[in-house]
């Protein structure tokens, strides 16, 4: 049974959201976000590292010089920007594909159920 047809009324406080928390949507949408999230950030992290790492301890790779003053450390510090714009359209992308779809659901679900409350009283 969905939570639709279960209803999202609870005894207590705050057991409507209990009740969403627990729903099979909200337990996909948590696996889809930490899905992409945990291995972006071990990724990124560990990117960045390198970076300070061959910063402090292989000093003249990092002043290898490129063309002109421009230099590796110079292009692998603004390569950190650079994946930080690529990480954060990829998370977009992938919310809009993997996680809206599902929010959208519970989030009418819940919305749905506190209407047909909120219809129910004004009789």
């Amino acid at each position: 049974m969905s939570t639709t047809d279960q209803g999202l009324e609870g005894t207590g406080p705050g057991s409507d959201w209990k009740q969403v928390q627990e729903s099979p949507d909200f337990v996909q949408l948590k696996h889809r976000l930490r899905t992409f999230v945990f291995p972006m950030t071990v990724l990124f992290l560990a990117w960045y590292l390198l970076y300070v790492l061959l910063a402090d301890y292989a000093p003249k790779f990092m002043a290898t010089k490129i063309a002109g003053n421009f230099n590796v450390g110079l292009l692998i510090g603004l390569l950190q920007f650079v994946s930080t714009f690529v990480i954060t359209g990829l998370y977009v992308r992938y919310a809009n594909r993997k996680l809206d779809p599902v929010s959208d659901r519970i989030r009418g679900e819940i919305e749905g159920e506190r209407l047909e409350t909120v219809e129910g009283d004004a009789e």
